[in-house]
C-alpha cells in the first residue's frame, strides 16, 4: 500500500510538471508571435522604433532555446551554426571587423524588410529622403558617404575631400584665423549639386548603416572610422560636460548659447587625419556626452585589454583591422575622448611616398641594405611610421626580423607573410625588458623598436643597437640630431644604466650612424627635411709632455702640469661626436650635400650583397667623385 501510495504521488507530480511546462511553451510561443507582430501607428518607422525592435529581434534569435522546437537533427545543426555566426558576428563588429559588420547588416536589412514592413512609402519616415529641406546635414552625409562608396569602396571619404577642396584653409563663421574645417553648409552644397537619385534598396541601406552605429557601431564615426584616411578621434574639442555644470551656476549666456548649439560641446567634437592635416567635422556630433562615452567604452575592447576605470583612466591598444586606439576618460582627462590611428599598409614602399626622389630613395635602401642603426625622427602625424615600413621593404630576405612596440602598429606579417618576423609588446604582466630579453633568443638579425618614447624603451634601444642584434631600427620625436643625443643620453641616466653623463653621451653615440628626420608643414605636407650621419669623435692620445726628460724638479712639474691641463680640458670640453647631413631638402627637391664617412662607407659595402655592392659603389663614385675598391676603401 505505501508503495502504491508513492508511486501514484509520483505519476501526479510528473503530470502536473508536464502540464505546466506546457502551458508556459504555449505563452512563449503566444508572446513570440505578439512580438513579431508590429503594431502599425505615426511613430512605428522612426528610427528609435526600428532600433527597438532590431534588438529585440536580435536578442530573441541569440538566446532562443533550439531544443525546444523540435527540430530534425539536420535543422538544429544549421540553426546551431547560424546562431553562432550572429554570436560572433555581433562581438566581432564592435572591434572593427568589417566583414562581422557587413554580415549584422545584412540580418538587420532582411528583418527590416521582411518582418518589420519597411517599404518604398515609409522608408523615408526614418529618415525624410523625399523632403531635402528637412533632412540634416549628418542625414546628407551618410547619403553621400554610401552613394561614394559604390564607386570608391573605402577611398569614397578621401574621393569627396579631394573633389571638393575640403582640406583647404578657410575662414568660418565668427573666427578671426583660418582653420581646417568641413561645415555643414559645404555638405548641403555638395549634396544638392550631386543629386542622387536614390533606389528603395539605397535608402533602406542608410537606415540600416544609421541603425547599426547606433546599435552596435561608433556613432557617427562608424563608416568614418572604416575609410582609408590616417585617423579619427573625438571629445578633444568644445566644451565638456564637467565645464558645463560650473558654468550653469555662474554664466547663463555661456549655457544658452551651449544649448542652442552655437558653442560647440565635447560630445559635438569630431576630428580627422587626412593626408597629414587634422580637420573638424562640423556637420557631425555624437549628439550627447552618453553616446560619445559609449563609444569610448567599446572602441577599444579587442582582445580584452582590461577595463577602462578612474583609477585607470587609459587605455592603449589595437583594433582587429590593425588600427591604434588611446581612450581617455575623466578624471585622468577633462573628457571622454579617444584617438584612433590607422596604418595604411599597402601604401609602404618607398617609391609611393617618395616617387621622382631617386636619389633619395636609393640612399635610403642603401643605408637598410649597409645594416646601419637608424633613427626616424620628427613630430606626431609626419609620417615616421608609414617610412619604417617602406624602409623594412630593403632588409634583405635572409634577415629576420624582430619588432618591440607599445601597441602592435607595424604589422609587418601582412606585408610580408613569407619573412621570419615576430612583433612583441609590453603587456600589464611581462614588461618591454622582459620581451626584449626573449628576442635576443630568437634568431633576430634585425631588432625594430616602434616608438622610443619613454626612458626606459631608450635604454632597450641602446642594448638591442649593441648587443642584440646586426642592425636596428627605431622612431623618435626628438626635433634636431643632438636633442636625439641629449634626449637618449638622459634617458640612459635617468633609467641607471650609466651614471657619468660623458660615458652614456659616448655609448649613444657609438651606436647612432644616421637620423632621418621628416616634418610635417603646416599646410600638411609631409616630407624628409635631412638625413644625417653620426660621426663619432675617435679618443687621441696627445699627451706628450713627458717629465722624465726633464733634468730639473721645476721642469718635470711644469711637464707635469701641461699634461693635466690638457686632461682637464678634455674632460670639461669634450667633443664625443659630430654630425653632417648628408641628402637635405631644398626648394622642393632633395639635394646631396656631404658624402657618407670613409668608416660608414666601408661597413656598408661589407653588409651588402654583391650586386649591392657594386651598385652603391657605382652611386659613390657618381655623386661624389669617389671611387672604392670591395672593401669600400677609395682608390687612389
Amino acid at each position: 500500500m505505501f508503495i502504491n501510495a508513492i508511486a501514484i504521488i509520483l505519476i501526479l507530480i510528473i503530470t502536473i510538471i508536464i502540464i505546466q511546462r506546457r502551458i508556459t511553451d504555449k505563452k512563449k510561443k503566444e508572446e513570440n508571435d505578439n512580438s513579431n507582430e508590429v503594431q502599425v501607428d505615426d511613430k512605428t518607422y522612426t528610427l528609435d522604433m526600428m532600433i527597438k525592435f532590431v534588438k529585440r529581434r536580435l536578442d530573441e534569435i541569440t538566446k532562443v532555446n533550439l531544443y525546444d522546437l523540435g527540430l530534425s537533427e539536420e535543422e538544429l545543426k544549421r540553426r546551431k551554426d547560424k546562431k553562432y555566426e550572429l554570436k560572433k558576428a555581433l562581438k566581432g563588429c564592435t572591434y572593427g571587423d568589417v566583414n562581422d559588420k557587413k554580415y549584422v547588416k545584412e540580418l538587420i536589412y532582411d528583418i527590416l524588410s521582411r518582418e518589420y514592413g519597411v517599404d518604398e512609402t515609409n522608408v523615408s519616415r526614418a529618415i525624410p529622403f523625399d523632403i531635402p529641406s528637412l533632412l540634416t546635414a549628418q542625414d546628407k552625409f551618410d547619403v553621400l558617404i554610401y552613394m561614394y562608396q559604390k564607386d570608391y569602396g573605402y577611398n569614397a571619404l578621401g574621393e569627396i575631400i579631394t573633389k571638393y577642396h575640403l582640406n583647404e584653409l578657410k575662414y568660418t563663421a565668427g573666427e578671426s584665423k583660418p582653420s581646417y574645417v568641413i561645415t555643414p553648409e559645404e555638405i548641403s552644397a555638395i549634396y544638392d549639386k550631386e543629386n542622387f537619385q536614390l533606389t528603395f534598396e539605397d535608402k533602406l541601406m542608410i537606415v540600416v548603416q544609421r541603425i547599426y552605429q547606433m546599435y552596435k557601431g561608433y556613432s557617427a564615426i562608424d563608416e568614418i572610422r572604416d575609410q582609408n584616411i590616417d585617423g579619427v578621434s573625438g571629445g578633444v574639442s568644445g566644451l565638456p560636460e564637467s565645464f558645463l555644470s560650473q558654468v550653469a551656476q555662474t554664466d547663463s549666456n555661456v549655457l544658452n548659447q551651449v544649448m542652442d548649439h552655437k558653442v560647440p560641446r565635447s560630445c559635438d567634437s569630431i576630428w580627422i587625419m587626412f593626408h597629414g592635416v587634422s580637420i573638424r567635422l562640423a556637420f557631425l556630433s555624437f549628439g550627447n556626452e552618453s553616446e560619445l562615452k559609449r563609444v569610448c567604452q567599446n572602441i577599444y575592447k579587442y582582445n580584452n585589454p582590461g577595463q577602462l576605470s578612474d583609477s585607470n583612466g587609459f587605455k592603449v591598444n589595437e583594433m582587429k583591422d590593425g588600427s591604434r586606439v588611446v581612450v581617455l576618460r575623466p578624471s585622468m582627462s577633462e573628457s571622454w575622448a579617444f584617438f584612433v590611428r590607422k596604418f595604411d599598409v599597402q601604401r609602404a614602399t618607398l617609391e609611393q611616398l617618395y616617387g621622382g626622389n631617386d636619389e633619395l630613395i636609393e640612399l635610403l635602401g642603401y643605408l637598410v641594405k649597409g645594416a646601419r642603426i637608424i633613427s626616424i625622427t620628427g613630430e606626431q602625424g609626419s609620417g615616421k611610421t608609414t617610412l619604417l615600413m617602406a624602409m623594412i621593404e630593403n632588409i634583405y630576405e635572409t634577415m629576420n626580423i624582430r619588432v618591440q612596440e607599445m601597441a602592435f602598429e607595424l604589422h609587418l606579417r601582412k606585408i610580408y607573410p613569407t619573412r621570419n618576423i615576430l612583433s612583441l609588446r609590453e603587456t600589464e604582466t611581462v614588461s618591454g625588458q622582459a620581451g626584449l630579453d626573449v628576442q635576443k633568443k630568437t634568431d633576430g638579425s634585425v631588432n625594430i623598436i616602434g616608438e622610443v618614447a619613454t626612458d626606459e624603451v631608450a635604454s632597450w634601444m641602446i642594448q638591442a643597437a649593441q648587443v642584440a642584434s646586426k642592425f636596428t631600427l627605431f622612431t623618435h620625436h626628438a626635433k634636431t640630431f643632438p636633442d636625439l643625443v641629449s634626449a637618449l643620453r638622459n634617458s640612459m641616466l635617468r633609467t641607471g644604466v650609466f651614471a657619468n653623463e660623458k660615458v652614456a653621451e659616448e655609448q649613444v653615440v657609438q651606436v647612432l650612424d644616421f637620423d632621418i628626420h621628416l616634418v610635417k608643414d603646416f599646410r600638411g605636407k609631409r616630407y624628409i627635411e635631412r638625413v644625417t650621419e653620426c660621426i663619432p669623435v675617435q679618443e687621441v692620445n696627445d699627451y706628450n709632455f713627458d717629465q722624465r726628460k726633464e733634468k730639473t724638479l721645476e721642469g718635470k712639474f711644469e711637464k707635469f702640469a701641461d699634461n693635466a691641463t690638457r686632461y682637464f680640458t678634455k674632460e670639461t670640453n669634450k667633443e664625443l661626436y659630430k654630425y653632417q647631413n648628408i641628402i637635405e631638402y631644398q626648394d622642393g627637391r632633395y639635394v646631396l650635400t656631404n658624402k657618407i664617412s670613409d668608416r660608414n662607407l666601408q661597413e656598408m659595402i661589407i653588409n651588402m650583397d654583391d650586386a649591392d655592392s657594386a651598385n652603391f659603389r657605382k652611386f659613390v663614385e657618381e655623386k661624389w667623385g669617389e671611387k672604392l675598391n670591395e672593401r669600400g676603401e677609395v682608390i687612389k
